[in-house]
């Protein structure tokens, strides 16, 4: 069936069909992206071994559950690609994270260190209301113990989502609260009700669960490396066009 595909598809169909669906900008910036890699891991020496592109594969065939070879060559049919197809892509990726852990490994762990406030979390419930009188009633009523703080929220609050979790927000960083709210927010005690705060969102009241200090998690550390990285890439196509243009 994919032969039949490739066979009735020509790459002039590619290209206006990528044209004609604003599509093909975002396939030259991908491809302007990896020259650029490609050339800054050459300058650094940079390089993926067979082993490691082996490596990754096997990974990717078991998270995929294609446990015989024939398994793995059905699945790059149906992706249209073949066998050195696909270690190409895997070879870029590996390269990408290699320059990416060369140029910024220590940038993130400095930029933690400098900013370690910010990356405090908060497990928070949150209540909004439209109402700025509503919120300071149940503000006392909760105080008074004469409705729960969980109860208030399914009742009132001016959002579905959180009217169903009781005013259950989540797991969040200092730095994704507006300055005034963060404020209040970890400056208060374990179980405290605080507000009504006005903001553009109406009249909050929150409560905090639980604080967690700041920890450079694998997860936080890649997502730290990954905004590095882009804004360099980004930086980097930047002046390379710029320079083309020139």
């Amino acid at each position: 069936m994919n032969q039949v595909f490739s066979a009735s598809i020509n790459l002039e169909e590619v290209l206006g069909f990528l044209k004609k669906n604003l599509q093909l900008k975002d396939v030259c910036q991908s491809i302007l992206s990896q020259k650029v890699i490609d050339k800054a891991a050459q300058l650094r020496d940079l390089t993926v071994t067979a082993e490691e592109i082996q490596a990754e594969a096997q990974k990717i065939r078991y998270q995929k559950r294609l446990e015989k070879a024939a398994d793995t060559l059905a699945w790059l049919a149906e992706q249209m690609i073949t066998v050195e197809d696909w270690e190409i892509g895997i070879r870029d990726r590996l390269l990408t994270q290699k320059l990416a852990n060369a140029l910024f490994a220590k940038e993130v762990e400095k930029l933690f260190s400098q900013n370690r406030l910010n990356f405090d979390q908060v497990l928070l419930y949150q209540i909004i209301l439209a109402d700025g009188r509503l919120a300071q009633e149940l503000f006392y009523q909760i105080q008074e113990q004469e409705i729960s703080f969980y109860q208030a929220a399914h009742l009132y609050d001016i959002d579905e989502r959180r009217r169903h979790q009781c005013g259950y927000e989540g797991k969040l960083d200092r730095w994704s609260l507006k300055p005034d709210l963060a404020a209040l927010v970890f400056g208060a005690s374990v179980g405290e009700v605080v507000g009504p705060v006005f903001t553009n969102q109406g009249y909050h009241l929150l409560m905090v669960e639980s604080f967690m200090p700041a920890e450079l998690t694998p997860e936080r550390y890649q997502d730290m490396l990954n905004h590095l990285f882009r804004e360099w890439l980004s930086y980097e196509l930047n002046y390379m066009v710029s320079n083309q243009i020139a």
